[in-house]
């Protein structure tokens, strides 16, 4: 056997305070793999644009080290740390050209001409603006100046890119659309690549990891499939894609799954991942999508009695608000092939679920 090549960045016990009291950041622990493309996720104020600005070294740690390539850099200028930036705000130079953009960081590390040209060309159609080298940035649309963004970022071959939030000044289309570009570039590349969003749904489309962050502390650390399905505790089910959550009392513990009893009525049978004994509070997590609407009497271990509160057309599936166990904000999404006669505002209906798609987790009271 092989070992395993050692991380290209590396956080070793970082804690960051901006008062001397306070710490946004605590005890963080992190190894970011060569050629991977790793996202910070969480809400404002979670910590994780801290962690980017302190590997990019725009703010220092106050405790702990930060490794790239397994040399210490807490003490090497922003400059000096051979990191490409991507930003919200594009941060081009307005009175220079695209390609004068994308020569710049090469002037500084002192290219030759051609080797410069040669590097802005293959940069230019990269991000598809073979063209574009003569205009100015108020010349560009807002996805143009981001591809000239991302492309200068990589223009001197970096070991690794950071990008701090930067699609989100773009509107839904184009933004997805750069989601999935600059996607194609990492793969293409092999670049290795840091990304700071608040956006759950461009961490699951772009990434290879995301740490989910609350409180700056790292609350799950995991491939997008393992976050969405296997939340680990009631903050990363919340915040990972639309969740359904009831709060209730464990009742019963039987191996694998445990019996819960509902605030509001009901007792639930649900898979055990992070929950006290028996008489512990519980939060169960279930995504709209596993719930049947009227199933076969018998054909699902949970099957309780509902009230249709609300349906909202959304193209490919119908966003169904129903009133079950106590609560009326309880979501089921149905897929727009499946026919239900039933589904009208004010109807009875059944719903139902199986064990290993309801995850008994912290309680989040």
């Amino acid at each position: 056997m092989t070992d395993s090549p050692p991380p290209l960045v590396r956080f070793e016990n970082i804690q960051k305070s901006y008062d001397g009291r306070i710490l946004v950041v605590k005890d963080l622990n992190l190894n970011v793999a060569q050629g991977e493309f790793l996202t910070m996720l969480g809400p404002s104020g979670s910590g994780k644009t801290t962690c980017l600005m302190m590997l990019a070294g725009f703010e220092p740690a106050t405790h702990g080290e930060i490794f790239l390539k397994d040399q210490p850099i807490n003490r090497v200028p922003p400059h000096k740390r051979g990191i490409g930036m991507v930003f919200q705000n594009y941060a081009l130079f307005p009175h220079m050209t695209v390609a004068e953009n994308l020569s710049f960081p090469l002037e500084v590390r002192k290219m030759d001409k051609p080797e410069r040209e040669r590097r802005i060309n293959r940069a230019l159609e990269m991000v598809q603006l073979g063209e574009f080298g003569d205009r100015r940035p108020a010349q560009l649309s807002g996805g143009q100046a981001q591809r000239v963004a991302v492309a200068r970022a990589l223009v001197f071959d970096p070991d690794l890119v950071l990008m701090d939030e930067p699609l989100g000044a773009l509107d839904k289309n184009l933004r997805e659309q750069m989601q999935y570009e600059i996607k194609h570039i990492h793969e293409n590349l092999g670049v290795t690549v840091v990304y700071v969003t608040h956006d759950q749904s461009e961490a699951l489309t772009m990434s290879n990891r995301i740490a989910v962050f609350n409180d700056g502390v790292i609350q799950q650390l995991a491939p997008p499939e393992d976050l969405y399905e296997k939340p680990l505790n009631a903050f990363v089910a919340n915040f990972i894609g639309e969740n359904n959550r009831l709060l209730g009392r464990i009742t019963g513990v039987n191996g694998d799954s445990c019996t819960v009893d509902v605030d509001g009525g009901g007792s639930v049978v649900a898979n055990s991942i992070n929950i006290g004994g028996e008489g512990a509070r519980t939060t169960l997590s279930l995504r709209p999508e596993r719930v049947a609407i009227n199933p076969e009497p018998g054909s699902l271990p949970n099957i309780f009695d509902a009230n249709v509160e609300e349906l909202i057309y959304l193209g490919d599936h119908i966003r169904t608000r129903v009133a079950v166990c106590g609560h009326d904000d309880f979501v089921v999404k149905i897929p727009n092939s499946s026919h239900h006669a039933s589904l009208e505002v004010g109807n009875s209906v059944k719903v139902g679920w199986n064990v290993e798609d309801c995850r008994a987790l912290d309680s989040s009271d």
